[in-house]
């Protein structure tokens, strides 16, 4: 659902993809290979939202400001469900973990991990590559390079998702019954303790 406010009309990169149950509002730009989940806001009815190349922004996140206010997702950012980003900006490679909450002039850091349920305060300034947990968000240690590469194929996969997007997700009627043949699903994921060990 992508809706024109006053003089803005979303500008959306053909090859992302906003689920038809997000909402784009305004003035908002989408880069490259984004994935927007369905109950996603992105609301620019009072500032400029941008999301660079890469970016998603998952399942009911909600990416707003205050009014005047100019915010950027820069490129591979990682917003997990259910998140909230008011009016902060993320850096490349960052990671914001699920339910967290961002406020208004926080800025985090390249290659951040904001852990699940973290709240950052407002004007809050997170250093490049810091690993941040707990309300109020404390940085408890330095993200390893191993903790990096497992967080960007994770970001791989939602920016391999719009492609398989526009390929294969369509509207249909539920099955009534189990099929014989029901496909088995792909195994392509890894936890941290699972991509550390195949080393």
């Amino acid at each position: 659902m992508i809706y024109k406010f006053k003089n803005h009309t979303p500008v959306v990169h053909e090859t992302s993809f906003v689920h038809p149950l997000a909402a784009v509002t305004g003035n908002v730009i989408i880069g490259k290979d984004c994935y927007i989940g369905p109950g996603a806001a992105i609301r620019g009815d009072w500032g400029e939202i941008i999301l660079e190349d890469g970016v998603n922004v998952q399942e009911n996140c909600t990416v707003h400001m205050f009014p005047g206010k100019s915010i950027t997702l820069k490129k591979g950012a990682h917003v997990g469900h259910g998140a909230i980003i008011h009016g902060a900006n993320l850096g490349e490679n960052c990671l914001v973990g699920m339910n967290s909450v961002i406020m208004d002039d926080a800025e985090i850091g390249d290659e951040c991990i904001i852990g699940a349920l973290a709240f950052v305060k407002a004007e809050t300034k997170i250093p490049k590559r810091s690993l941040v947990v707990g309300n109020p968000g404390k940085i408890i240690k330095q993200v390893s390079d191993e903790m990096i590469a497992w967080k960007t194929a994770g970001t791989r996969l939602y920016q391999q998702l719009p492609t398989d997007c526009h390929e294969s997700l369509k509207e249909v009627q539920p099955l009534r019954e189990i099929p014989d043949n029901r496909p088995e699903q792909e195994n392509f994921y890894k936890t941290l303790k699972e991509f550390k060990g195949k080393k």
